[in-house]
């Protein structure tokens, strides 16, 4: 895959169709499932994150074209207009002219990413609080850990999307200092690993198993073997 960083809101990507099977998704599929579309997508993301160092936040705006050998696909995050009211797109126009979108990727992609439209505006998150999301391979690895410290003041979730379990975490600024959110954060990546995934897809695609005080409750209810 192919990358260019077009600016600090946009990067712009080529996939070929040998890259796209390589990779285990079928040329057809992916025009016509939704979920394997948007499977293939995440995927190509989470490389143009940790390749590009392009943040995953926040609402997206996507073109897709097709070309005879592969997909050319423009991402952009879109901004808040200076009055606040509405989210706009920090890219020349003459540069989305000049980028066709192809209808049936448009068609898989639109509900979830607002292809080629107005883009909505998503709640605000608490600008006190930072947020992590961690991975865990086996239920074992997070019982072992609800067990090596007091989570109960810790807001924190446990879901499962994709047969993994994923633990969002939120550290409120204003109760936790520096120290101790860096040495949480060295327990908590004891046993689990640092995922790209935010809390938005996590709800809408995941399952949540534990809605709240999920460590605390993992230690209640799951002794140390």
């Amino acid at each position: 895959m192919e990358m260019e960083r077009i600016n600090e809101h946009t990067v712009k990507f080529y996939i070929s169709y040998v890259d796209i099977e390589e990779r285990g998704f079928d040329r057809e599929e992916i025009w016509y499932n939704r979920e394997r579309s948007e499977e293939l997508f995440w995927e190509m993301m989470d490389e143009v994150h940790s390749e590009g160092d392009f943040s995953l936040e926040g609402p997206l705006w996507i073109q897709v074209q097709a070309l005879e050998k592969g997909l050319e696909v423009l991402v952009t995050k879109a901004q808040l207009s200076k009055d606040g009211s509405k989210l706009e797109l920090p890219l020349p126009e003459d540069k989305i002219k000049d980028f066709p979108v192809d209808e049936k990727i448009e068609e898989l992609l639109d509900q979830h990413f607002n292809v080629g439209k107005d883009v909505e505006v998503l709640p605000e998150e608490d600008e006190e609080a930072l947020h992590f999301t961690i991975y865990f391979k086996d239920i074992e690895d997070l019982i072992a850990l609800a067990h090596r410290a007091d989570f109960t003041n810790l807001n924190n979730r446990l879901f499962m999307f994709e047969n993994r379990y994923y633990l969002y975490v939120e550290f409120n600024e204003d109760d936790y200092e520096e120290h101790e959110i860096d040495n949480m954060l060295s327990l908590l990546l004891e046993y689990g690993m640092d995922s790209q995934l935010t809390i938005y897809r996590l709800e809408e695609y995941g399952k949540e198993i534990i809605q709240e005080n999920a460590l605390a409750t993992l230690a209640k209810h799951f002794p140390l073997k």
